[in-house]
């Protein structure tokens, strides 16, 4: 089965700018929340809303700075060339499954062909890292063989 590393790129690319997205809204929502809040008379309850809706700030900004990083890696790997190892921006095709090693979104599905976008951080990314075709390695108690690389 050939895959087509730069179509799962730009899956990879996709997600993170969905995930960016959603996060920016999410702030913006989070921010106007905040500001549409006035001070009531029962100063407790607006106290622990008030800081519920900075926590809620916080765990947004956090999602954009972590999207936004994400972002930026995976803008490095954009013209990756085929290596005889496994290394960050590979397209590696085993005998359990197809990985992408770029950053952590899931399975992505291409042209109707599913791969795994795994960081390269990831315990199975780490497991594969300077792994070459026909190297082993196993991985909750299952045998990976790597078939290609690209």
């Amino acid at each position: 089965m050939a895959f087509n590393k730069s179509a799962f790129y730009e899956a990879c690319l996709r997600f993170i700018e969905a995930r960016i997205e959603t996060a920016e809204t999410a702030l913006a929502q989070a921010q106007e929340a905040s500001n549409d809040d006035t001070k009531s008379s029962a100063g407790d309850k607006f106290e622990t809303t008030r800081e519920m809706m900075q926590q809620d700030i916080f765990r947004n900004k956090k999602l954009l700075a972590d999207a936004q990083q994400n972002m930026a890696l995976l803008k490095t790997l954009v013209d990756v060339p085929a290596a005889a190892a496994v290394k960050n921006g590979s397209l590696v095709e085993t005998s359990q499954g197809v990985f992408y090693v770029s950053i952590s979104a899931g399975q992505l599905s291409v042209e109707g062909k599913p791969a795994f976008a795994i960081s390269a951080a990831s315990p199975v990314g780490q497991l594969m890292l300077g792994k070459h075709v026909g190297e082993t390695f196993t991985f909750n108690q299952k045998a990976y063989e790597i078939i290609s690389i690209q």
